[in-house]
């Protein structure tokens, strides 16, 4: 069953415990911090990921028991090669605070070393991270421009089991239109708004301290019409709904759930370059996806680690829209990714 929310209200009442459970197409429900039961195991982040056919750019910050992460990664298809630079300040409530909203609210952070300012103007978002000392000495730039014309997005409010005032409260948008440039080892990458897309990742919540999450997106156009999906699971109580869709020309339309099925070798580890399956429980999506570049990132810190394989390729199948309406992909660019996460 995938229950559709439809009623706003605010997301968590006055014992922290989520009001509504399930999905909805716009952010409908409202998150105050103050609400939070259990602040000191909350956990806010927001996640940018720009690309094209040639190059990727992933911008991060998140946020947790005064730990601020600030993370950006290139990734070149062409030539196979990626390079990930993560940072963690300790940094006061008073000093910093993400914003409440995915529709407004900016994000500022300044130091000798790094600079974030991500700002939401007339619902377009402007993304500035400049990183000192990216990668041989050399620094890292990108600056960009998303336009945000899509009509719903990936709205979802997940509990979790055996806790009431534990809760994930996620927004997705993928598709949006995306322009900028980025400057790498002293040379300039144009992205242009004909061929160039974002997503956002915008998460708060409270949480196990250990989690394993899958997610998988793509986006892009065929024959001019925009095509995007988002999959995932991995945590929390999905019975009331899963955060799996199709978006076709910004209508989305809701999957049940997904299963990566990822090769693994005679030692059971994990084969992320070779191809995966990922099906839907409802037969509505059966893709193959043919692996390009493995961004392998690891970070250890002192209350802080992430394990992240998110790997881009190629995805090659059949989906099926709510009308029944099916949308045949070949060769299209997206990732998917497993992480492990303590944090």
């Amino acid at each position: 069953m995938q229950h559709r929310i439809v009623k706003p209200s605010k997301l968590l009442n006055k014992s922290g415990e989520l009001i509504q459970k399930g999905y909805a197409l716009s952010p409908i429900l409202r998150y105050y911090r103050k609400d939070v039961a259990r602040k000191f195991r909350l956990k806010e982040w927001d996640y940018y990921l720009i690309y094209n056919e040639d190059y990727a750019v992933a911008l991060t910050v998140g946020y947790s028991i005064n730990w601020l992460l600030l993370s950006a990664s290139f990734i070149d298809f062409k030539n196979i090669y990626e390079k990930t630079k993560s940072l963690v300040r300790f940094v006061s409530k008073k000093r910093f605070k993400m914003p409440q909203s995915s529709v407004v609210g900016d994000i500022f952070y300044q130091d000798q070393e790094v600079m974030v300012d991500f700002n939401i103007i007339d619902g377009s978002r402007s993304l500035l991270m400049k990183i000192k000392n990216f990668d041989d000495g050399r620094d890292f730039m990108a600056s960009f421009v998303l336009s945000n014309k899509m009509e719903d997005s990936m709205n979802i409010a997940t509990p979790f089991p055996n806790d009431k005032r534990a809760f994930y409260y996620n927004r997705k948008i993928i598709g949006m239109q995306a322009s900028g440039m980025v400057r790498f080892k002293g040379k300039s990458y144009e992205f242009s708004s004909l061929n160039s897309y974002g997503i956002l990742d915008w998460g708060r919540g409270v949480w196990p301290y250990k989690t394993t999450w899958y997610w998988a997106a793509g986006q892009g156009t065929v024959w001019g019409n925009k095509i995007g999906f988002n999959l995932g699971y991995g945590f929390g109580d999905t019975s009331a709904a899963t955060e799996n869709m199709l978006f076709f020309n910004g209508k989305a339309s809701k999957l049940n759930h997904i299963k990566f099925h990822i090769p693994k070798n005679d030692r059971n580890q994990y084969e992320y370059m070779q191809p995966w399956i990922i099906t839907s429980s409802d037969h509505r999506f059966e893709m193959k996806f043919e692996p390009i570049i493995d961004r392998n990132a690891h970070l250890n810190a002192i209350i802080l680690s992430t394990h992240q394989h998110q790997v881009f390729g190629k995805f090659t199948g059949s989906a099926i829209l709510d009308d029944g309406t099916i949308i045949y992909l070949k060769d299209f660019l997206g990732f998917a990714e497993r992480v492990e996460n303590r944090w």
